[in-house]
């Protein structure tokens, strides 16, 4: 009798911890989470209007004090139906590292961490699967960005030792040194008065400089940036093509598993009409 008794309770505990699971796991879940995520943000925003009442501000810091507790009970939920595997998956990590940072007691040394509290909004990223599936597109596109960025370093340093060298000595302060004719140059990248700023001013000196700062703006500008536009667009890209094909994969084992039950369900109507 006390091992049914152990086993009864046992599959009471399996059946709490599965229906923890779908509850977690479930649409009507996220989309509490989203809604709360959502709140949180705009309270957060009212808190910056000073000309609010005092009893405003204490409500709003009172509705902020109940969204964490929300936060602090969903993280202890998911680590109860994962458990260690909860901080194998980086957007459950992502997600506890931010409410641990809202934790912090926001007073004495720690005040500064309270304006860390809006970092709470970037949950949406983890609960809104379109906004995951665009970070994770991102995230692939890292290398490809970081070859990119070192070629455009390189240009960046060509570009400002030939200027340092041409225009340094008329013109120290945008070309006087390394560091100056590198933030000439960004500026010039970024086409922010690089013309009427930088350019034209130069030319009045030099009037052959656009034979430099044409070809740098054209190299940097058009042709390299649009470079990570492509990188980014073919990482998501894959993204997507991954997405897609594993949601294929999951519909074939499902339907696996449908002909599976199927299959039993025939030799079982078989059974009993052979019986018959």
């Amino acid at each position: 009798m006390k091992n049914l008794g152990t086993i009864d309770h046992t599959s009471r505990l399996s059946l709490s911890a599965e229906q923890m699971k779908r509850l977690v796991e479930s649409d009507r879940f996220e989309k509490f989470i989203t809604f709360i995520i959502i709140l949180n943000a705009i309270t957060l925003g009212l808190e910056t209007i000073h000309s609010l009442p005092h009893l405003v501000f204490r409500f709003l810091e009172y509705l902020d004090t109940i969204f964490l507790g929300i936060f602090v009970v969903e993280i202890l939920l998911k680590f109860r139906v994962y458990q260690i595997s909860y901080f194998k998956d980086a957007w459950r990590v992502f997600d506890f590292v931010i409410v641990l940072i809202a934790c912090v007691p926001a007073s004495g040394p720690f005040s500064v961490l309270r304006s860390l509290r809006i970092l709470r909004t970037l949950r949406m990223i983890s609960v809104v699967p379109s906004l995951k599936k665009v970070v994770n597109g991102l995230m692939e596109a890292i290398p490809g960005l970081g070859a990119v960025t070192v070629i455009i370093c390189l240009l960046f340093y060509v570009g400002s030792v030939m200027a340092t060298k041409l225009f340094g000595m008329d013109f120290p302060a945008w070309f006087g040194t390394i560091g100056a004719s590198a933030y000439s140059l960004f500026q010039i990248m970024t086409l922010e008065s690089w013309s009427m700023g930088i350019v034209r001013p130069v030319m009045d000196r030099f009037p052959y400089a656009w034979l430099f700062f044409l070809p740098f703006i054209l190299i940097t500008t058009f042709t390299m940036l649009n470079l990570f536009i492509a990188v980014i667009v073919n990482a998501m890209q894959a993204e997507t093509d991954a997405n897609a094909a594993e949601r294929a994969e999951q519909g074939i084992k499902e339907r696996e598993l449908i002909f599976e039950e199927l299959k039993k369900i025939n030799t079982k109507i078989d059974q009993m009409q052979n019986k018959d």
